[in-house]
């Protein structure tokens, strides 16, 4: 185990060396080129370690990075603007929703009563005339129109959906002989 990691680590000292260093090259008087890592007399450079990158690259780094975080910016602020709106309409189809029960029963109510009746300001109630209760079901008609889309149609000889109190009926007379309940 000792040996895998010391070679590991001895290959990968080197290759940062190598990485890191300058290279030269050379030609001797036979015309030979020669290659090196130090500089000898009459010999040219080929590649050089730079430690900065240059000024250029990171003014379009920063420019890159500028550009990238307000294109990011951008975008999160259309995906939060996207939630609002689809918040917005959820809330404005269960508001209306809630408008188009609550006309659609007072419609019912109004069309079912025989008479109709408004509450006055100290609590009696005061009953509308057949011109004025027909002018009040108009009104609730429209008002379910505008909330609902559509007015449920009344039909007069279909069941009623909500049951009706039942009347009382008279109690039967009792079947024994009165004579016989006499006592003597």
């Amino acid at each position: 185990m000792l040996r895998p990691l010391s070679i590991a680590a001895l290959c990968l000292a080197g290759a940062v060396t190598l990485a890191r260093a300058d290279v030269y090259r050379w030609v001797d008087e036979h015309g030979t080129p020669h290659y090196s890592d130090q500089w000898m007399p009459g010999a040219e450079i080929l590649k050089t370690r730079k430690t900065h990158p240059s000024g250029a690259d990171t003014s379009a780094r920063v420019a890159d990075q500028r550009s990238l975080s307000a294109a990011s910016q951008r975008i999160s602020a259309q995906l939060a603007e996207q939630d609002n709106a689809r918040a917005v309409q959820e809330d404005k189809a269960k508001r209306r929703e809630v408008l188009c029960k609550q006309s659609r029963d007072a419609y019912a109510r109004a069309i079912m009563s025989r008479r109709v009746y408004q509450d006055g300001e100290d609590g009696e109630r005061t009953y509308l005339t057949d011109e004025q209760a027909d002018t009040y079901r108009e009104q609730l008609r429209k008002s379910v129109m505008d909330n609902c889309g559509s007015v449920p149609q009344f039909d007069p000889n279909a069941p009623l959906a909500e049951p009706q109190p039942i009347e009382p009926r008279p109690i039967p007379e009792p079947k024994a002989n009165p004579a016989e309940a006499i006592s003597e």
